[in-house]
């Protein structure tokens, strides 16, 4: 487990980060989000020892990071922003440093940079120097150091950054295979990849938690939870066939789009029902008819915004 206790680091009079708390348990993976500035990569950072708190505790598996940094770190791979590393050396001669680094020698570390070589697919690239790699080898590069050790605990700045859709998909299903046993936490913009891997999704905006709870919980949140929308072949007046429905709130029409029509529901009551009903009984000129389930972006904007 990883426990938070009142995390705040302060450079000058910026507070990055304020009085952050809260745990991660073993085989969740925990989407860490927002917007730019927000105290994410810092507080990665503390949580991996290469920053120190301004205040406040972190512990990894009941080792404190400040007090017991080699205990803590033994349990944590880590992927930083960027993921540094030696450019005149080749994918297989920087995999195999990193072994040793680890402590693994001999037949052992052999089985290890193979293993991880196989895992984020770099055989085709092990003999060329990291700085003749593409972004997105770099990134995979990174996240294969991350796993050499099978860390207990798995931190990634931005795992996908700069990596095509098959690569992406890759990563996220391996991401997904490593959690069955550790701890993942992923600090991303990219808010589709919270829903495609995480199990628990945490929204900070200055430094402090807006929002915490599973991607299905935070998405209830969103104002498109259970609307309708619905997408015309000619013009009709919705919204006069809808007054008195009481779990509708509102009807709005796209300002791009003259036919498609968003039906709003109250409180995030479940009005696709009838809708539908509505929509055969007065025979509306439907072409696309469905449901949202809310849009994770949706919330995290409401929330961030509210936060500044």
């Amino acid at each position: 487990m990883i426990e938070i206790s009142n995390l705040t680091k302060q450079f000058d009079q910026f507070t990055a980060v304020d009085d952050l708390s809260f745990t991660v348990k073993e085989g969740e993976v925990l989407g860490f989000l927002g917007p730019n500035g927000a105290g994410k990569s810092t507080t990665m950072k503390i949580i991996t020892g290469f920053l120190a708190p301004t205040a406040g505790k972190v512990t990894v598996d009941g080792h404190d990071i400040a007090t017991e940094p080699l205990e803590a770190k033994t349990l944590i791979g880590y992927l930083p922003e960027g993921a540094p590393s030696y450019g005149d050396m080749t994918t297989l001669e920087f995999l195999h440093f990193i072994a040793q680094v680890r402590g693994f020698r001999g037949e052992e570390a052999d089985r290890r940079v193979q293993h991880v070589l196989s895992e984020v697919a770099l055989e085709t690239v092990e003999q060329q120097t990291i700085d003749t790699l593409s972004k997105g080898f770099k990134r995979r590069v990174g996240l294969a150091q991350a796993i050499m050790h099978d860390p207990k605990v798995l931190i990634l700045d931005e795992p996908t950054d700069g990596l095509d859709p098959n690569q992406k998909h890759h990563v996220r299903e391996l991401i997904k295979n490593l959690a069955r046993d550790k701890i993942v936490v992923i600090s991303t913009h990219i808010l589709e990849e919270v829903t495609a891997v995480c199990t628990r999704a945490i929204i900070i905006s200055e430094g402090k938690i807006v929002a915490d709870g599973t991607p299905a919980d935070l998405e209830a949140r969103s104002r498109l939870h259970h609307a309708v929308s619905v997408r015309l072949t000619s013009e009709y007046d919705l919204a006069a066939d809808l007054v008195g429905l009481g779990n509708v709130s509102n009807v709005e029409k796209d300002g791009e789009d003259a036919l498609h029509y968003t039906i709003f529901a109250k409180e995030g009551a479940a009005i696709f029902t009838q809708v539908s009903q509505i929509a055969q009984e007065k025979q509306w000129p439907v072409e696309e008819f469905h449901v949202n389930r809310g849009q994770l972006e949706d919330v995290f904007r409401t929330v961030t915004q509210q936060a500044q």
